[in-house]
């Protein structure tokens, strides 16, 4: 091994990363994107998730929505298991949903991260404020994610 190994970004950093990439970013309802994210790293802490799932959370979105490349989060001081559960959660296009399912369930700890992400994605009071349509479409592509998953009325499988 060559080099002196770099420090872990904190989770204060991960957060301070997460939220300047996504900086003026709004979700559908018009509310800063910085709070799903908040709301998604607080669903994984709450379901019981470790420092590596709670710093994925924080950054399950940026390289789907293209604010950090692959290359930045493969270089980025973080352990092997967050990076493989951002890129789990990560949406590729063109993707069927069922690989996509499959991928998740199949990377340690990313289904604890994608649950917390279904569960702030299908708030009613969050899909309250979009029109109906929206709404309808959103809560059965959150339901059929959820299904291929294995979760059900909001727990998780054994």
């Amino acid at each position: 091994m060559t080099g002196t190994p770099r420090s872990l970004l904190t989770p204060a950093q991960v957060e301070a990363v997460a939220r300047a990439v996504h900086e003026g970013q709004r979700d559908k309802a018009g509310v800063p994107y910085a709070e799903h994210l908040r709301a998604v790293a607080e669903g994984v802490r709450t379901r019981g998730g470790d420092e590596e799932q709670i710093a994925a959370a924080w950054l399950h979105d940026a390289v789907e929505d293209g604010k950090l490349s692959q290359d930045w989060l493969r270089e980025a001081a973080l352990t092997r298991r967050t990076r493989d559960i951002v890129l789990a959660v990560t949406k590729r296009s063109g993707e069927p949903p069922e690989a996509y399912a499959a991928r998740i369930l199949a990377t340690p700890g990313a289904l604890l991260v994608k649950e917390a992400d279904l569960a702030h994605n299908a708030d009613p009071a969050r899909l309250a404020v979009l029109d109906e349509a929206t709404r309808t479409r959103l809560t059965q592509k959150y339901r059929r994610m959820r299904t291929l998953l294995g979760l059900v009325a909001g727990e998780r499988p054994a």
